[in-house]
Protein backbone atom coordinates (compact mmCIF):
# COMPACT_ATOMS: atom_id res chain seq x y z
CA UNK A 1 0.00 0.00 0.00
CA UNK A 2 1.64 3.70 -0.85
CA UNK A 3 2.24 5.91 2.07
CA UNK A 4 0.06 9.50 2.51
CA UNK A 5 1.24 11.52 -0.21
CA UNK A 6 3.60 14.21 0.44
CA UNK A 7 1.80 16.84 -1.06
CA UNK A 8 4.95 17.39 -3.79
CA UNK A 9 4.20 18.21 -6.94
CA UNK A 10 7.18 18.73 -8.75
CA UNK A 11 10.49 15.79 -8.63
CA UNK A 12 13.99 16.50 -9.55
CA UNK A 13 16.62 13.88 -10.22
CA UNK A 14 20.03 15.14 -9.83
CA UNK A 15 22.40 13.43 -12.66
CA UNK A 16 26.38 13.37 -12.09
CA UNK A 17 27.60 15.82 -10.52
CA UNK A 18 24.07 17.38 -9.17
CA UNK A 19 23.61 16.45 -5.55
CA UNK A 20 21.64 18.73 -4.11
CA UNK A 21 19.85 22.13 -4.65
CA UNK A 22 20.45 25.45 -3.92
CA UNK A 23 18.44 28.42 -2.02
CA UNK A 24 16.13 25.50 -0.85
CA UNK A 25 14.85 25.34 3.05
CA UNK A 26 15.49 21.38 3.67
CA UNK A 27 12.45 19.72 5.77
CA UNK A 28 13.37 16.11 5.85
CA UNK A 29 14.30 13.38 4.04
CA UNK A 30 11.75 10.24 3.62
CA UNK A 31 12.89 6.67 2.10
CA UNK A 32 9.70 4.52 0.70
CA UNK A 33 9.73 1.37 0.50
CA UNK A 34 8.33 0.49 -2.59
CA UNK A 35 6.91 -3.10 -4.00
CA UNK A 36 10.19 -2.13 -6.16
CA UNK A 37 12.48 -1.76 -3.15
CA UNK A 38 14.17 1.19 -2.21
CA UNK A 39 15.17 4.49 -4.53
CA UNK A 40 18.85 5.17 -5.03
CA UNK A 41 19.04 7.63 -2.12
CA UNK A 42 16.60 9.63 0.33
CA UNK A 43 15.02 11.50 -1.20
CA UNK A 44 14.84 14.95 0.05
CA UNK A 45 11.52 17.03 0.34
CA UNK A 46 12.42 21.10 0.60
CA UNK A 47 10.70 24.17 0.78
CA UNK A 48 10.74 26.86 -2.06
CA UNK A 49 10.72 30.83 -0.82
CA UNK A 50 7.34 30.52 -1.01
CA UNK A 51 6.51 27.52 0.93
CA UNK A 52 5.68 25.35 -1.71
CA UNK A 53 7.56 22.04 -1.70
CA UNK A 54 9.55 20.06 -3.80
CA UNK A 55 11.35 16.42 -4.16
CA UNK A 56 14.78 15.84 -4.98
CA UNK A 57 16.65 12.48 -5.92
CA UNK A 58 19.68 11.78 -6.43
CA UNK A 59 20.24 9.45 -9.44
CA UNK A 60 23.17 7.74 -8.43
CA UNK A 61 23.03 7.35 -4.59
CA UNK A 62 24.74 9.44 -2.12
CA UNK A 63 28.96 10.32 -3.24
CA UNK A 64 28.01 8.59 -6.60
CA UNK A 65 27.77 4.97 -5.62
CA UNK A 66 25.43 3.82 -8.21
CA UNK A 67 26.14 2.70 -11.69
CA UNK A 68 23.73 3.69 -14.50
CA UNK A 69 22.91 -0.15 -15.51
CA UNK A 70 22.52 -0.75 -11.60
CA UNK A 71 20.09 2.58 -11.37
CA UNK A 72 16.79 1.33 -9.39
CA UNK A 73 14.57 3.34 -11.48
CA UNK A 74 11.10 1.87 -10.79
CA UNK A 75 11.76 2.32 -7.01
CA UNK A 76 12.54 6.10 -7.87
CA UNK A 77 9.77 6.48 -10.35
CA UNK A 78 7.36 4.76 -7.86
CA UNK A 79 8.95 6.64 -4.65
CA UNK A 80 8.46 9.76 -6.15
CA UNK A 81 4.51 8.86 -7.40
CA UNK A 82 3.90 7.79 -3.93
CA UNK A 83 4.62 11.47 -2.57
CA UNK A 84 2.53 13.23 -4.71
CA UNK A 85 4.85 14.06 -7.85
CA UNK A 86 3.16 14.42 -11.18
CA UNK A 87 6.06 16.06 -12.76
CA UNK A 88 9.91 15.67 -12.97
CA UNK A 89 12.48 17.78 -14.08
CA UNK A 90 15.44 15.29 -14.47
CA UNK A 91 19.50 16.53 -14.87
CA UNK A 92 22.14 14.56 -16.58
CA UNK A 93 25.55 14.92 -18.09
CA UNK A 94 25.83 13.86 -21.39
CA UNK A 95 28.12 13.76 -24.32
CA UNK A 96 28.18 15.50 -27.87
CA UNK A 97 27.67 14.40 -30.80
CA UNK A 98 27.23 17.52 -32.84
CA UNK A 99 29.91 20.68 -33.05
CA UNK A 100 27.37 23.07 -32.87
CA UNK A 101 27.09 21.52 -29.26
CA UNK A 102 29.96 22.38 -27.19
CA UNK A 103 30.51 21.28 -24.09
CA UNK A 104 29.06 23.55 -21.23
CA UNK A 105 25.92 23.48 -23.72
CA UNK A 106 22.43 23.04 -21.91
CA UNK A 107 20.24 20.92 -23.93
CA UNK A 108 16.39 19.32 -24.07
CA UNK A 109 15.85 16.89 -25.88
CA UNK A 110 12.51 15.56 -27.28
CA UNK A 111 13.95 12.03 -28.77
CA UNK A 112 15.02 9.20 -27.74
CA UNK A 113 17.29 6.18 -28.97
CA UNK A 114 17.27 3.34 -27.30
CA UNK A 115 20.65 1.55 -26.91
CA UNK A 116 20.50 -0.30 -23.56
CA UNK A 117 20.42 -3.91 -23.34
CA UNK A 118 17.69 -5.07 -21.55
CA UNK A 119 20.02 -5.67 -18.47
CA UNK A 120 17.63 -2.61 -16.67
CA UNK A 121 14.20 -3.23 -16.04
CA UNK A 122 12.10 -1.46 -18.21
CA UNK A 123 8.17 -1.64 -17.05
CA UNK A 124 5.86 -1.85 -14.51
CA UNK A 125 4.10 -4.14 -16.31
CA UNK A 126 6.56 -7.56 -16.40
CA UNK A 127 4.18 -9.94 -14.46
CA UNK A 128 0.46 -11.23 -15.73
CA UNK A 129 -0.99 -7.48 -16.08
CA UNK A 130 0.27 -6.56 -19.78
CA UNK A 131 0.11 -2.79 -20.80
CA UNK A 132 1.06 -1.09 -24.02
CA UNK A 133 2.12 2.65 -23.13
CA UNK A 134 2.24 5.68 -25.76
CA UNK A 135 6.07 6.43 -26.34
CA UNK A 136 6.08 8.42 -29.55
CA UNK A 137 7.08 11.74 -28.34
CA UNK A 138 9.15 9.98 -24.88
CA UNK A 139 9.49 13.55 -23.31
CA UNK A 140 6.33 15.81 -22.13
CA UNK A 141 5.80 18.26 -24.69
CA UNK A 142 4.15 20.39 -22.96
CA UNK A 143 6.38 20.45 -19.98
CA UNK A 144 9.52 20.23 -22.59
CA UNK A 145 8.01 23.97 -24.56
CA UNK A 146 7.68 25.61 -20.90
CA UNK A 147 11.12 24.87 -20.32
CA UNK A 148 12.24 25.95 -23.23
CA UNK A 149 10.94 29.66 -22.09
CA UNK A 150 12.02 29.60 -18.80
CA UNK A 151 15.28 28.10 -18.39
CA UNK A 152 16.39 29.59 -21.78
CA UNK A 153 15.49 33.48 -20.02
CA UNK A 154 17.26 32.00 -16.24
CA UNK A 155 21.14 31.24 -19.05
CA UNK A 156 20.67 34.61 -20.61
CA UNK A 157 22.07 35.84 -17.14
CA UNK A 158 24.14 33.01 -17.21
CA UNK A 159 28.07 34.70 -16.56
CA UNK A 160 29.82 31.75 -18.58
CA UNK A 161 27.46 32.48 -21.47
CA UNK A 162 25.78 29.34 -21.28
CA UNK A 163 23.38 27.87 -24.62
CA UNK A 164 20.09 26.39 -24.41
CA UNK A 165 19.58 24.22 -27.40
CA UNK A 166 16.17 22.70 -28.33
CA UNK A 167 14.64 19.87 -30.05
CA UNK A 168 17.69 17.61 -30.38
CA UNK A 169 17.42 13.61 -30.31
CA UNK A 170 19.54 11.80 -27.20
CA UNK A 171 20.81 8.06 -27.63
CA UNK A 172 20.94 6.45 -24.21
CA UNK A 173 23.96 3.61 -23.96
CA UNK A 174 24.21 0.76 -21.75
CA UNK A 175 27.34 1.65 -20.56
CA UNK A 176 29.61 1.91 -17.87
CA UNK A 177 32.00 2.23 -20.88
CA UNK A 178 31.69 5.11 -23.12
CA UNK A 179 31.49 4.23 -27.05
CA UNK A 180 33.93 3.49 -29.28
CA UNK A 181 34.36 5.34 -32.18
CA UNK A 182 33.00 3.43 -34.94
CA UNK A 183 30.04 3.54 -32.40
CA UNK A 184 29.79 7.41 -31.74
CA UNK A 185 30.04 8.08 -35.74
CA UNK A 186 26.84 5.58 -36.27
CA UNK A 187 24.84 7.40 -33.69
CA UNK A 188 25.52 10.85 -35.55
CA UNK A 189 24.63 8.74 -38.63
CA UNK A 190 21.40 7.77 -37.17
CA UNK A 191 20.40 11.46 -35.90
CA UNK A 192 21.73 11.15 -32.79
CA UNK A 193 22.76 14.91 -30.76
CA UNK A 194 23.31 13.82 -27.70
CA UNK A 195 24.25 10.73 -25.60
CA UNK A 196 23.90 9.60 -22.17
CA UNK A 197 23.37 6.46 -19.81
CA UNK A 198 20.66 7.36 -17.70
CA UNK A 199 17.34 8.72 -19.72
CA UNK A 200 15.88 4.95 -20.30
CA UNK A 201 14.27 3.83 -17.90
CA UNK A 202 13.35 6.50 -16.24
CA UNK A 203 11.09 8.09 -18.99
CA UNK A 204 9.81 5.09 -19.87
CA UNK A 205 8.57 4.18 -16.30
CA UNK A 206 7.45 8.03 -15.75
CA UNK A 207 5.03 7.49 -18.75
CA UNK A 208 3.69 4.37 -16.86
CA UNK A 209 3.50 6.04 -13.83
CA UNK A 210 1.58 9.16 -15.82
CA UNK A 211 4.51 11.35 -14.50
CA UNK A 212 5.09 14.49 -17.03
CA UNK A 213 8.72 14.14 -17.84
CA UNK A 214 11.42 15.92 -18.81
CA UNK A 215 15.05 16.15 -18.96
CA UNK A 216 17.85 19.30 -19.25
CA UNK A 217 20.73 17.83 -20.53
CA UNK A 218 24.47 19.12 -19.86
CA UNK A 219 26.82 18.48 -22.03
CA UNK A 220 30.19 17.48 -20.59
CA UNK A 221 32.57 16.38 -23.69
CA UNK A 222 32.18 15.58 -27.22
CA UNK A 223 32.14 12.28 -26.76
CA UNK A 224 34.36 9.96 -29.29
CA UNK A 225 33.57 10.86 -32.96
CA UNK A 226 35.58 13.43 -33.39
CA UNK A 227 38.50 12.94 -35.67
CA UNK A 228 42.41 13.72 -34.32
CA UNK A 229 40.99 13.92 -30.69
CA UNK A 230 41.41 11.86 -27.98
CA UNK A 231 38.33 9.77 -26.90
CA UNK A 232 36.71 10.86 -23.89
CA UNK A 233 38.16 10.18 -19.96
CA UNK A 234 36.69 10.61 -16.74
CA UNK A 235 39.10 13.40 -16.42
CA UNK A 236 38.13 15.30 -19.37
CA UNK A 237 34.58 15.07 -18.29
CA UNK A 238 35.06 16.41 -14.93
CA UNK A 239 36.77 19.41 -16.22
CA UNK A 240 33.31 20.24 -17.22
CA UNK A 241 30.67 18.49 -14.85
CA UNK A 242 31.60 21.06 -11.93
CA UNK A 243 30.58 24.11 -13.53
CA UNK A 244 27.62 22.28 -15.31
CA UNK A 245 26.05 21.45 -11.86
CA UNK A 246 26.69 25.04 -10.65
CA UNK A 247 24.47 26.10 -13.33
CA UNK A 248 21.74 23.25 -13.08
CA UNK A 249 21.14 24.33 -9.54
CA UNK A 250 20.99 28.05 -10.60
CA UNK A 251 18.42 26.84 -13.39
CA UNK A 252 16.46 24.40 -11.00
CA UNK A 253 16.24 27.36 -7.98
CA UNK A 254 15.30 29.74 -11.09
CA UNK A 255 12.23 27.61 -12.18
CA UNK A 256 10.58 25.27 -9.56
CA UNK A 257 8.72 27.88 -8.30
CA UNK A 258 6.81 28.48 -11.57
CA UNK A 259 6.99 25.04 -12.71
CA UNK A 260 5.27 24.18 -9.31
CA UNK A 261 2.56 26.94 -10.24
CA UNK A 262 2.01 25.84 -13.99
CA UNK A 263 1.68 22.31 -12.52
CA UNK A 264 -0.88 23.04 -10.21
CA UNK A 265 -2.53 25.00 -12.92
CA UNK A 266 -3.05 21.45 -15.08
CA UNK A 267 -2.12 22.53 -18.47
CA UNK A 268 1.29 21.47 -19.26
CA UNK A 269 0.59 17.85 -17.19
CA UNK A 270 -2.62 17.52 -18.98
CA UNK A 271 -1.04 15.02 -21.91
CA UNK A 272 0.20 12.38 -19.26
CA UNK A 273 -2.78 12.52 -16.74
CA UNK A 274 -5.09 9.20 -17.84
CA UNK A 275 -3.08 8.43 -20.66
CA UNK A 276 -2.69 4.92 -19.06
CA UNK A 277 -6.23 4.01 -19.11
CA UNK A 278 -6.42 2.45 -22.15
CA UNK A 279 -2.80 1.40 -22.61
CA UNK A 280 -3.53 -1.65 -20.15
CA UNK A 281 -5.02 -4.85 -21.47
CA UNK A 282 -8.79 -6.15 -20.04
CA UNK A 283 -8.77 -8.01 -17.29
CA UNK A 284 -8.57 -11.56 -17.32
CA UNK A 285 -9.00 -14.56 -14.92
CA UNK A 286 -4.87 -15.23 -15.21
CA UNK A 287 -3.99 -11.71 -13.88
CA UNK A 288 -2.14 -12.70 -10.63
CA UNK A 289 -3.45 -10.41 -7.31
CA UNK A 290 0.12 -10.11 -6.48
CA UNK A 291 0.93 -8.33 -9.63
CA UNK A 292 -2.31 -6.00 -9.60
CA UNK A 293 -1.28 -4.80 -6.01
CA UNK A 294 2.04 -3.78 -7.41
CA UNK A 295 0.65 -1.83 -9.50
CA UNK A 296 -1.99 -0.26 -7.25
CA UNK A 297 0.83 0.79 -5.46
CA UNK A 298 1.54 3.86 -8.65
CA UNK A 299 -1.78 3.36 -10.65
CA UNK A 300 -4.29 3.06 -8.01
CA UNK A 301 -7.11 4.62 -9.70
CA UNK A 302 -7.23 1.57 -12.51
CA UNK A 303 -6.40 -0.78 -9.56
CA UNK A 304 -8.96 -0.21 -7.02
CA UNK A 305 -9.11 -2.36 -3.83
Amino acid sequence: MAQASENVVIGVIGGSGLYHLDNLTFIKQVNPETPWGSPSSPITICSLPSGTRVAFLARHGPGHTISPSAVPSRANIAALKTLGVKAILAFSAVGSLREEIPPGTFCLPTQIIDRTKGIRPSTFFDGSVVAHASFGDPFSMKLVRWLEGEVGKTLESDPRGVKLVTDKCIVCMEGPQFSTRAESLMYRQWGGDLINMSVLPEAKLAREAEISYALIATATDYDAWRPHEESVTVVEVFKTLQANAETARHVAAAVLEGLTAAAVKGDILSAEKGSMQYSIMPRSEGQRAEDVAKLRYILPEYFPQ
